[in-house]
């Protein structure tokens, strides 16, 4: 069984009023105790707790809070820490269904980070959030006044599903996803309330809207692979970052399965004295039950359909997440996000039978602790498939 800190990542499942494991990064900066800000608002952010009755506002820092710019500039973990130590999380109440967020939406929707002026009702201080989904953050605060002292720069396919209230979400995300809109960015649109039918749309909690963007997006490409011919060779993918290394063994296959394998090492961020291994999969279109991977499941997967789309064809695929102590603050669910699309961006290994690229995936992760956990490999072994012959 995986450890109750695996699967929780610090939502709180534990009933405890703070998590033990990330109370201890309240440490890492001391800051002052400020009444206002003013300048770069360069995303948003809405809570989930309360729900319908949300907690959402700007998120506030002069640097850059896109994960794609930290992997480009090749930032560490310490690095990322100290950025978002900084940042503060606006807030005010929202309710869900009929909110006031035209001065929030403006900052989702713009291209470059808006300048903005806020007020807080008392001074805030430093109040560090982590769990291993959502970004962290270093001071929160509730608004008693926001501006916005910036224009908006939207582009035109933002722009254009975003106004249209007769779009879906789903649809939406894939138009603008293949028209260069990072996922970073279709996430804070969906979080603030701009996608989907007039009728539908909310705002969402950004931890909601993480996986659901992913699955969105996983939902369209998967339909499109399902019918590609099947990969023609065994392919491996290994690469790492900050610990978390990510590893592929595509199998050629004329349907879709996908099983992932996490485990969290000995004395690593979420495991303790013993490593904790948590196993998911899905076969077919869809998937019933949120993964207890949580949201690194659904990161892994849209990369891997993403390659699959790319190479129109179809696999079933081995995904294998392992976390060694490296990895000592969560970071959230970008670092396998991106970890998954630097290993699928390298040369693959290639190979004519299952067991080779079995062994070069041991191989590559110096660890064959997942081979006996996946149902997947049980399966192929026991049964021949029309591919086999």
């Amino acid at each position: 069984m995986p450890s109750k800190c695996a699967v929780c990542k610090g939502k709180g499942m534990c009933g405890l009023p703070a998590c033990p494991i990330t109370r201890r990064f309240h440490a890492l900066k001391e800051t002052k105790p400020v009444s206002e800000y003013m300048g770069a608002s360069p995303s948003v952010f809405v809570g989930s707790f309360g729900y319908p009755r949300v907690v959402g506002g700007p998120l506030m820092i002069n640097d850059s809070d896109n994960p794609l710019d930290w992997v480009r500039q090749k930032f560490s973990i310490d690095d990322i820490v100290s950025i978002r130590s900084r940042t503060i999380r606006g807030g005010q109440t929202l309710d869900v269904k009929l909110p006031d967020v035209s001065k929030v939406q403006e900052i989702a929707l713009s291209s470059k980070p808006l300048d903005v002026e806020v007020a807080f009702a008392k001074p805030i201080q430093f109040d560090v959030s982590f769990d291993g989904d959502v970004t962290p953050t270093g001071l929160s605060g509730e608004m008693k006044k926001l501006d916005v002292i910036d224009n908006a720069k939207v582009s035109r396919i933002v722009d254009s599903c975003t106004s249209d209230t007769d779009l879906k979400a789903t649809e939406a995300a894939r138009i603008m996803f293949e028209n260069g809109t990072d996922v970073y960015k279709i996430t804070n649109l969906l979080s603030a309330g701009l996608m989907g039918l007039e009728r539908n749309r909310k705002v969402v909690p950004t931890r909601w809207a993480i996986t659901a963007t992913d699955d969105m997006l996983c939902s369209s490409y998967k339909s499109e692979v399902l019918k590609c011919p099947a990969l023609p060779e065994y392919e491996v993918f290994c690469d790492t970052l900050h610990g978390n290394s990510m590893c592929f063994v595509l199998i050629p296959s004329n349907d879709w399965r996908f099983e992932m394998v996490e485990r969290w090492q000995k004395k690593s961020l979420w495991a303790d004295d013993e490593e904790t291994i948590i196993v998911d999969g899905e076969k077919g279109k869809t998937k019933r039950e949120y993964s207890p991977i949580a949201g690194a499941y659904y990161a892994a997967r849209l990369a891997v359909l993403e390659y699959l789309h790319s190479r129109k064809a179809c696999a079933r695929v081995i995904c294998i997440r392992d976390i060694s102590g490296e990895y000592w603050a969560p970071l959230g669910v970008w670092v396998i996000r991106e970890a998954s699309h630097a290993a699928l961006s390298k040369e693959p290994k290639r190979f004519g039978t299952l067991s080779e690229a079995v062994t070069a995936a041991c191989t590559a992760l110096d660890t064959s602790f997942w081979v006996t956990k996946m149902g997947l490999l049980k399966d192929i072994r026991q049964q021949k498939t029309l591919f086999d012959f």
